[in-house]
């Protein structure tokens, strides 16, 4: 058959942009088709605007530690408008860029939403059907938003950057990365904030001594949590306020109410079916390691795919598709030893195993452990303490998990998850030179 296209890209987010760009580089005839903005949940609605609000937020703290300083900051004020709406151009000027790359690579961009009509079909929303040798889904994922009633009147992560204030009083709803972000977030910001679980547990995936801190640093600041609890109906007043029912706890009264319970994937009238692509229980594509779904002429990445839900995960995958499926270089993505981290106030990372991990799978386990105060907060007067812990292979000696909670963990532990890919041992962490004064050398001080 004569294809209009050799790949035709559904979602230009992350992955889908990856892979349009170095498909096309490889000689493919490239499209792309968007029915929001280029750049996908990361730039536009999601990690890139967080980050940008993150950082807003640490002004709170840092305004007042400066005076310690020798700084004489006058009393200040914070303005959302001016910082939200500086954060929205900067996603546009994003935008453009994603853009300008898709274009100098010769990737068509359809600004439309398409549908797949069968293994090669596609239907763009102005009616027209183009076809393509293969088709990439890449669609990501959207915030779920719970069932009950007035549910409607809460907001997820997407609605957050556009809010006309920062609420009084918020209640943000689950225990993930993003409800303990946004929490920090509107905290320093000068909300009331309430986060509600239905179990009791936050940041399941991450190291229990590290969540814990998080925990106790959140509640010292004046964060509330409830937990095992649901929620049974909002209710809407005259004044426009929210009273929050649920089970398990009093009514809260709320200016806003946020949902972060999770992702679900976008497939909801892609058309999926007339190619008889199998889709699991959660709604995600199921695709082969090759990122190939049960469909041979179409392919899927990213947060559609559900396998784990990370920006430079996706970025890994749209490569891998291009290398493998256009570049005659078959590539496969390595999900081991992932790292990750929670923007939260203050942040915290991991890489490998937890504790409870390497305990459930290796035979001995050791665990070193640096409870400190990072120098800028004992002069600041603050009591907030960092940790961080080494998980060891007792056997091996191989380090095989690093947690850490305190400024600038994220930063630091980019550089010490490529120590535990290479499978470095507890010895030569010891055997390096401390960089000091850093909070980094606790990484190596430990014995």
């Amino acid at each position: 058959m004569n294809f209009d296209y050799d790949l035709f890209v559904i979602g230009a987010g992350s992955g889908g942009v990856r892979a349009s760009r170095v498909s096309a580089a490889h000689g493919a005839r490239v499209a792309v088709a968007e029915e929001h903005k280029v750049g996908g949940t990361c730039v536009i609605r999601g990690c890139v605007p967080k980050k940008l609000l993150v950082y807003g937020a640490h002004f709170a703290e840092d305004l007042q530690d400066a005076r310690r300083f020798g700084w004489e900051v006058p009393e200040c004020s914070f303005n959302w408008v001016t910082l939200r709406d500086n954060v929205l151009s900067e996603v546009d000027r994003l935008e453009g860029l994603y853009t300008q790359t898709l274009d100098n690579h010769h990737v068509e961009v359809v600004k439309q939403r398409a549908t797949v009509t069968g293994p090669n079909g596609i239907r763009l929303a102005d009616g027209r059907d183009v076809t393509a040798k293969t088709i990439l889904i890449a669609t990501g994922a959207r915030p779920v938003v719970p069932t009950f009633p007035g549910a409607e009147h809460g907001i997820t992560s997407n609605e957050a950057f556009h809010l006309e204030a920062v609420p009084k009083r918020i209640v943000i709803a689950g225990a993930g990365y993003i409800a303990n972000e946004f929490a920090g977030i509107f905290h320093q910001f000068g909300s009331h904030v309430t986060v509600v679980n239905r179990s009791d547990v936050l940041l399941r995936s991450y190291d229990a001594q590290i969540r814990d801190r998080l925990l106790q640093i959140s509640v010292t600041k004046g964060i509330d949590f409830r937990f095992n609890v649901t929620f049974e109906r909002i209710e809407k007043n005259g004044d426009g306020t929210l009273t929050v029912h649920m089970n398990g706890c009093d009514p809260i009264e709320a200016d806003a109410v946020m949902y972060a319970i999770g992702r679900q994937p976008n497939i909801e009238g892609l058309g999926l079916e007339t190619a008889e692509v199998e889709t699991d229980s959660h709604g995600a594509v199921v695709v082969n390691a090759d990122n190939q779904s049960s469909c041979d002429s179409i392919y899927a990445i990213g947060d559609v795919t559900n396998r784990v839900q990370l920006t430079p995960v996706a970025i890994r995958e749209g490569q891998a598709f291009a290398e493998t499926v256009f570049g005659n270089n078959p590539t496969r993505v390595d999900y081991g030893c992932i790292p990750s981290a929670v923007f939260s106030h203050p942040p915290l990372a991991g890489v490998g195993m937890t504790e409870s991990q390497a305990r459930d799978t290796l035979g001995t386990v050791k665990t070193f452990v640096s409870d400190f105060r990072a120098m800028k907060n004992v002069l600041a007067g603050r009591n907030e303490r960092s940790l961080y812990k080494l998980v060891v292979d007792g056997e091996t000696d191989r380090v095989v998990g690093i947690h850490m909670i305190g400024p600038d963990a994220p930063e630091i532990l980019q550089a010490a998850a490529i120590a535990v890919k290479a499978g470095l041992t507890k010895a030569q962490f010891d055997e390096v030179v401390a960089l000091h004064p850093t909070m980094a050398e606790e990484l190596v001080l430990m014995r």
